[in-house]
């Protein structure tokens, strides 16, 4: 939901004021970013300290308002090599202090031109550790940004934002989902096909696949049983996405049936939620959810603690204490946050299947989480075998 003016280089620069206005009336003041115009979304934060690029770029981020905790952004300026998707989907950018001149040998263009040259509405010169700490206190919440030359009064906004829609009950998924099927073919010798159902895939992800032997189907978000079979998978796999999922109904029963059939199955992150729907469990929605490249999980098989990279505001509402029976066999939590005890993966006892909450393709983020598509493919060998 955004409108957008693009400026001349020296309103980009934060000649022009910018007003932030969340929900619940609490109002920020600061200089336009970006873009000029004025854009609704769920207010979230991340906090990552780099990687700003793959997070603008991250579909998982539809219709969602990122403040950026870290203070000093786009100090690398912008490349054409490591965008997670074809656009910026975040509806709006929140920065302190923006960086006057970028500084990167790969830089093209500031991160500042690119958001206006893609129309994304963003706000500067705020206290954003402030605004981090109301979301912390508060929980996520709807929120718009407003800049240009003649702003609306604060009553007058504050409707505005009231009257934008919610993140609980969102279908998005198919809104960022590739339209028609692609393959990313295997890097080396062909070892395996997986049929991935793109529900807002980052590109990384089925690169990590091609690494290791894989050759990648991306289906849309649409996709039928058929379509996963008619490329006669060893494996499946669900992707990240944005929106709520209590709502995506076809891809729960998708993967019901991928369950029956005892093919190898993998999901993260919304795949993630979409296995727990499958085998029975709830989902909720967190008060300010998991973003960013620093958080802590413990994979429970092994004991070890990883510092994973999340992108989600939803959760999986599962027993944290034992093995639970669901139709398709046993089922345990494999990983949980450290911080919150959040479930961040679910791992079939009596089937081929697992999935984990957050982002393994470490695309920004750190390379912890990497051995999951080695997991992946044992299941597929042990399939196989």
């Amino acid at each position: 939901m955004t409108t957008s003016h693009p400026g001349n280089p020296s309103q980009r620069k934060g000649a022009l004021p910018a007003v932030l206005v969340l929900e619940d009336g609490r109002v920020f003041r600061g200089r336009a970013y970006g873009a000029v115009g004025t854009t609704f979304g769920e207010a979230v934060f991340s906090t990552g300290m780099t990687g700003y690029q793959e997070t603008l770029t991250d579909p998982s981020y539809h219709r969602q308002v990122v403040v950026m905790t870290a203070p000093h952004v786009g100090n690398t300026g912008v490349n054409d090599e490591d965008p997670e998707s074809s656009r910026i989907w975040v509806a709006g950018y929140v920065v302190r202090d923006p960086a006057r001149t970028p500084s990167n040998w790969r830089s093209r263009r500031s991160l500042d031109e690119e958001l206006e040259r893609q129309g994304v509405v963003g706000i500067s010169g705020i206290d954003t550790r402030a605004l981090t700490r109301h979301l912390r206190e508060r929980g996520a919440m709807r929120v718009g940004i407003f800049s240009g030359a003649a702003l609306p009064g604060e009553e007058a906004m504050l409707e505005q934002v009231r009257q934008a829609p919610e993140m609980a009950g969102a279908d998005l998924s198919a809104e960022v989902a590739t339209k028609e099927t692609y393959v990313v073919p295997a890097v080396g010798a062909k070892k395996y096909t997986v049929a991935a159902i793109d529900l807002g895939i980052k590109g990384m992800t089925p690169h990590r696949m091609a690494e290791r032997g894989i050759e990648v189907h991306v289906l849309p978000a649409t996709a039928t049983v058929e379509d996963v079979y008619a490329v006669n998978p060893d494996g499946v796999f669900f992707s990240n996405g944005p929106g709520d999922p209590s709502t995506a109904d076809h891809p729960v029963a998708v993967m019901r049936a991928v369950l029956e059939r005892k093919t190898p199955l993998f999901g993260i992150c919304f795949g993630n939620q979409i296995l727990g729907r499958a085998l029975g469990f709830g989902t909720y929605k967190l008060k300010y959810g998991h973003r960013g490249i620093n958080q802590p999980v413990q994979d429970r098989t092994t004991g070890k603690v990883e510092v994973t990279a999340h992108n989600h505001g939803f959760a999986v509402d599962a027993p944290l204490d034992g093995p639970a029976d669901t139709p398709y066999g046993r089922v345990e939590v494999s990983h949980v946050c450290l911080n919150d005890d959040v479930v961040e993966g679910l791992r079939l006892l009596d089937r081929p299947a697992f999935s984990v909450q957050y982002h393994p393709e470490a695309a920004a983020g750190p390379h912890d989480a990497a051995y999951l598509f080695d997991r992946f493919v044992s299941l597929m060998e042990g399939q196989r075998a």
